[in-house]
């Protein structure tokens, strides 16, 4: 029977057939993992400045699903630390404007981004059309990559939100809804008027000020430059 010497012991070629095996299984079964827990470095944005509000879509029906979304377990803005500080930032240099951030989405989970592609598969389901996606036929949201599998978002610095009014939280007309698919939403779009581009070059500008970079397709969405987790997509569930 063939033998390797290890150190102070013999492994026989039929032992390691199995235990190489059995070893590579539980270090698959086990990896995962790490991405379902709530790392340190994450936080919730009212914990570190109560003045930011917050209307977390995807807790309730309000969304292009019509419904609450796997993953939504609390209505929370958790982001990396990095990314909520520097929102800090953003909201005290808009509260001399009488100003304020409002956040529609923040971490996203994985298991979120795959709720929505089963959502955008199905293609008898379209009773959230007419208030988001009225120009586009669901067969082409992956085409036209309103809907992927992978969303920066579960990377744990990407933001979603818009400004408000800080006294009475009334939020400034951008335009388009949020989440609104389509051309309209681009934040340079001449579909809008000069003010509602105005109000979106204002957001645009302070959160670029603050170390975010805009997404070109969406005047609400923004991500922190120097995210800290850039190759990490999060599971955990937000409760």
């Amino acid at each position: 029977m063939a033998e390797e010497f290890h150190g102070a012991y013999y492994i026989t070629a039929a032992a390691k057939a199995v235990i190489i095996p059995a070893m590579k299984s539980l270090l698959l079964f086990l990896l995962p993992f790490s991405l379902f827990a709530a790392p340190s470095g994450f936080v919730d944005i009212t914990a570190l400045n109560p003045s930011i509000r917050t209307e977390m879509r995807y807790t309730g029906p309000e969304n292009f699903l019509g419904r609450p979304v796997n993953g939504y377990e609390a209505a929370k803005c958790l982001l990396s630390e990095e990314a909520a500080r520097a929102l800090v930032t953003v909201q005290q240099e808009l509260a001399a404007f009488g100003l304020g951030l409002k956040a529609f989405d923040c971490y996203r989970p994985q298991r979120a981004v795959d709720d929505f592609v089963r959502w955008a598969k199905d293609l008898n389901d379209t009773k959230m059309k007419a208030a988001y996606y009225p120009d586009v036929r669901k067969s082409e949201l992956f085409e036209k990559g309103y809907i992927a599998a992978r969303s920066g978002h579960s990377r744990g610095s990407t933001v979603d939100l818009t400004l408000v009014d800080a006294e009475t939280g009334k939020a400034l007309d951008m335009g388009t809804p949020f989440d609104f698919f389509g051309p309209r939403s681009w934040p340079k779009s001449r579909a809008v008027t000069a003010q509602q581009r105005a109000n979106r070059l204002l957001l645009r500008s302070v959160m670029l000020k603050h170390g975010f970079r805009p997404l070109e397709e969406e005047w609400w969405h923004f991500t922190l430059k120097n995210e800290p987790y850039p190759k990490t997509y999060f599971d955990f569930p937000i409760r």
